[in-house]
């Protein structure tokens, strides 16, 4: 018994839990960023980003699911190494899953590891190209780096998709240091 049991222990094992692929959510997304650009007022575009965010949220499963939203919850509590820890796992779970490099990037942009969010962000977004969020949140984290025109190229690539981002006010810094005139900035009326 002991070497069928030696010999049962040297078989791979296989994959005890695979994360399956994200969810096809191009249909819906081509749907959304054709409302968002021609959506009428700020309120309504809103209203549309906050369908985006359910699309980029919905996990491959429900253990994905679980991890995701146990990772949102503490980031949300500033919980920033536990929220890592948490998105750590998902990414480990579900590598090709968007939204978990994008989560953990926005725990590690918060915490002021911009270095971190930054190699979290590019991964998301290769991914997922069109994630106007991740895409915005890449921006802000060129800006925080000091690295303000790459900042604003993404930050405008953003606007192609959601012209209604309020990451929009920073479109007004002058690459060169200082504000620069806000009546240049292309897009809806906002307060800079």
């Amino acid at each position: 018994m002991r070497c069928v049991l030696a010999a049962l222990a040297l078989l791979p094992l296989p994959a005890l839990a695979d994360c399956p692929p994200a969810p096809d959510i191009t249909a819906a997304m081509d749907d959304l960023l054709s409302q968002v650009r021609a959506a009428p007022s700020a309120e309504i575009a809103q209203g549309i980003s906050a369908k985006m965010w359910a699309q980029w949220t919905r996990a491959p499963d429900g253990r994905a699911q679980a991890l995701l939203d146990e990772g949102m919850a503490r980031r949300a509590a500033f919980d920033l190494l536990g929220a890592r820890s948490i998105f750590d796992e998902l990414i480990d779970y579900c590598p090709d899953y968007a939204e978990g490099w994008n989560q953990r990037a926005f725990a590690s942009f918060i915490a002021g590891n911009h270095g971190a969010a930054l190699a979290d962000l590019d991964r998301a977004l290769a991914l997922r190209p069109r994630h106007v969020a991740a895409l915005s949140g890449r921006g802000l984290t060129l800006i925080a780096l000091d690295r303000i025109a790459e900042g604003q190229a993404d930050i405008r690539a953003a606007l192609a998709f959601n012209p209604w981002l309020s990451e929009r006010r920073f479109l007004a810094l002058d690459p060169e240091g200082g504000p620069s005139d806000p009546s240049r900035i292309p897009g809806p009326e906002i307060d800079l």
